[in-house]
């Protein structure tokens, strides 16, 4: 049974939902939790239906279950303030532009944070790199109980941060730091999930900041530009030079920080989000996905 380690850090009327990652924890969000609660926000970090616990836990959901669990959340969150905003790291973004499709009138604005459609960064093993394949072949019976492990340098270029999460994470305790590695039938509901989120871009008009590592190790900057590129309302890109695939623990989390309140009071004041010019000429010079 899944230990239940969500929190909610009370502040004003303007609140922000936090969602994880795939096998990931409601402590990845710990530092932008903190961060826009001093800013004044209140801030729900939740927890994906299945996670926290065992393999068989997680095994025992699908994208649809997390997806729900965000809608909950979200209800919780919403029923105590005034206007909403939704974030989300890798999976989790995909989870945040999912309740922005279900629930437009909802959300004032998303934060996406190392948005995985695909893991095709430089750091995934070539076997690992096929595993968009998975949704076709797990319910042939194929891998059914394999995983994927995660490998070094564990999304973060921060050393003494990297030293912290992968003790805990190799240490037993999933509700600490995630579980060690990504079973492949829940793999391939992420790619289902994407499958359903990408085809429905252009149906999203809620403004996003999109925030990307320049060297992400798990999930190209391809993954910002197919947001930058398909979604129907106004974005801006934050690229991060000095950050692998974890923004919201890495070294350059404050401006992770500063970037979110920043956006968020922009449009609280009414100001537009803009494609930013330079940015998306950049995106552009990597190459189609």
């Amino acid at each position: 049974m899944p230990k239940q380690v969500d929190y909610l850090l009370p502040g004003g009327r303007h609140g922000v939902l936090l969602i994880h990652g795939l096998t990931g924890t409601p402590a990845e969000m710990r530092f932008v939790a903190k961060g826009l609660n001093r800013r004044g926000y209140t801030v729900y970090a939740m927890q994906l239906d299945g996670h926290c616990g065992s393999v068989e836990d997680l095994l025992a959901t699908g994208w649809r279950d997390w997806a729900a669990s965000v809608s909950a959340a979200a209800a919780k969150l919403g029923a105590q303030v005034d206007k909403l905003f939704v974030g989300g790291l890798s999976m989790g973004a995909l989870l945040a532009l999912n309740y922005a499709l279900e629930q437009p009138d909802s959300v004032h604005g998303l934060a996406l944070y190392g948005t995985t459609f695909r893991y095709d960064g430089w750091a995934v093993p070539a076997i690992a790199k096929l595993s968009f394949l998975l949704p076709w072949v797990v319910p042939l019976g194929i891998g059914r109980k394999r995983s994927f492990t995660e490998v070094f340098p564990y999304g973060l270029r921060d050393e003494r941060m990297r030293n912290r999460i992968v003790g805990a994470m190799f240490g037993g305790d999933s509700s600490a730091a995630g579980l060690p590695g990504n079973p492949w039938p829940s793999l391939a509901e992420l790619y289902r999930l994407a499958r359903h989120v990408r085809a429905r871009l252009p149906q999203i008009h809620t403004p996003a900041l999109v925030v990307h590592a320049t060297e992400d190790d798990v999930a190209s900057l391809r993954n910002a530009r197919v947001v930058m590129d398909r979604l129907a309302g106004p974005s801006e890109l934050l690229e991060l030079p000095e950050s692998y695939h974890m923004v919201t623990l890495d070294g350059e989390r404050e401006r992770v920080i500063e970037g979110s309140a920043g956006f968020f009071q922009r449009l609280l004041h009414g100001e537009s989000a803009q494609h930013a010019e330079t940015p998306l000429q950049h995106l552009r010079a990597v190459g189609a996905d």
